[in-house]
């Protein structure tokens, strides 16, 4: 982050930046408050830093805050296969190399940049090569390793260091849920499927979230197609596409499926690091290495299972998210068979029940 802080101090703003961190939701956020420090309309100065920043008050801000700004531009896999997709590439292309309609900068940001596709990322590549003046193009990954070599070499690398102790509140309430039901639940084939019950309920909310959020950005880019569709100057230029300001429905639809297992996977990686968590609590390293410190369930869970038991979960837990992100298996089977492969040992309860 000094990286950008020192930047935006010194009125020198790279052509590209490479946002790299754990989640893919902080770095999002991050992206949207670098784009408004440069597009705000009252940008304010911290004294101590002498950093310009955004003051998440203005018309532009707000605009970026709701993803309708005409020169913030956002692409993320979209296709069902979770790719971002050479066609994707080129619109952005073509969007920031026009001149920009309210602000000083065009700004491309490319969520989950490791999702790009061959050709997609061949595509950027030249964009890259030679950027536009007056652009900035922001590529979000977690996954760093996955993107071209030549690609992260014309990029400013920017890494966002988790913020330790400080689970969102809402994955916590998540996991502990998880937690709680997964301790308490044994070997018994019913419980199990008490796991598969609460997996399934809160993937239906993930998948409603999605919708809104499709909504959402959708009728974001019916008004950012009528704002530029009011410059009188883009037009001429630019002729209307077919479709523009719109999807047809199988895009709608696609949109919709990348969307839902963005969030699917985001579910299933915290379910992975309580895993994890358990199995770091069995090898006796202490609460000091946890993602979620504190949840009573992880302790009570790890003194009923062997290090290799703990071991198989996390690894079963893998290949569950594994299987999904990579084949078109039907979801429901694959939570119940990886459920149903998890060491749990012998449930406490009976023994509770024996001494009353």
């Amino acid at each position: 982050m000094r990286l950008l802080e020192r930047s935006l101090a010194a009125g020198r703003v790279g052509h590209a930046y490479l946002f790299t961190g754990d989640e893919p939701g902080p770095l999002v956020r991050v992206a949207r408050a670098f784009a408004q420090a440069l597009l705000c309309d009252r940008p304010v100065r911290e004294p101590a830093e002498g950093i310009w920043d955004g003051c998440n008050d203005c018309p532009a801000c707000r605009r970026i805050e709701h993803g309708t700004h005409p020169d913030v531009h956002w692409i993320r896999p979209e296709s069902k296969l979770r790719v971002i997709t050479i066609d994707q590439v080129r619109e952005l292309s073509r969007e920031i190399f026009l001149k920009p309609h309210e602000g000083k900068w065009k700004v491309g940001v490319i969520v989950e940049a490791d999702c790009l596709n061959a050709q997609a990322a061949n595509a950027l590549l030249k964009t890259l090569e030679e950027p536009p003046a007056q652009s900035v193009l922001v590529l979000l990954t977690a996954q760093p390793g996955r993107l071209l070599d030549t690609i992260v070499s014309r990029c400013l690398r920017v890494r966002l260091a988790p913020r330790a102790g400080q689970p969102d509140p809402d994955r916590l309430a998540w996991v502990e849920r998880f937690a709680g039901l997964a301790a308490s639940a044994g070997e018994g084939v019913l419980e199990r499927y008490r796991l598969v019950d609460l997996l399934l309920e809160r993937l239906e909310s993930a998948r409603e979230e999605a919708r809104r959020e499709v909504a959402r950005t959708a009728e974001a880019s019916r008004e950012n197609g009528k704002a530029v569709v009011g410059d009188a100057d883009e037009e001429e230029a630019a002729p209307e596409s077919p479709g523009e300001g719109g999807r047809s429905p199988a895009e709608e639809k696609a949109a919709l499926e990348a969307e839902y297992r963005r969030r699917r996977e985001e579910l299933l990686s915290a379910v992975l690091q309580w895993w994890r968590d358990v199995w770091i609590t069995r090898l006796g390293a202490g609460e000091v290495r946890l993602f979620y410190p504190g949840l009573s369930a992880t302790p009570a869970l790890a003194q009923r299972l062997s290090v290799a038991d703990a071991l198989h979960n996390l690894r079963v837990w893998e290949g569950l998210q594994s299987t999904l992100r990579r084949t078109n298996v039907q979801e429901l089977l694959a939570l119940e068979t990886a459920v149903l492969q998890l060491r749990l040992g012998r449930s406490p309860r009976p023994a509770a029940r024996a001494r009353a």
